[in-house]
């Protein structure tokens, strides 16, 4: 479980990166969950862009992601998830 000083530390290291992800009207299928898998065990800090043509819950879906991939919720705001997990192989980030 991340404290509220991680993350905002994490929220500034996300605040100047680009989405890694889009979840359009379709919503999340399964390929979508392993290629966000593989991308936070190469990242470990991505963010996700709600697109206004999918009407669920942004936070049902940040939900749902996080449980699918172990990863912890950063953030949720506007149309933005951010979501983070520690790299096994490809740690880079520190938390405070």
């Amino acid at each position: 479980m991340l404290t509220g000083k991680q993350k905002r530390y994490l929220r500034s290291l996300a605040h100047n990166t680009d989405p890694t992800f889009q979840i359009g009207k379709g919503g999340i299928n399964e390929n979508m969950v392993n290629q966000i898998d593989e991308t936070l065990e190469k990242r470990e800090l991505i963010k996700i862009h709600v697109l206004q043509n999918n009407f669920d819950d942004k936070n049902e879906l940040a939900t749902t992601l996080s449980e699918a991939t172990n990863c912890e919720i950063v953030q949720v705001i506007g149309s933005m998830i951010v979501l983070y997990r520690e790299s096994q192989e490809n740690k880079e980030i520190t938390l405070p």
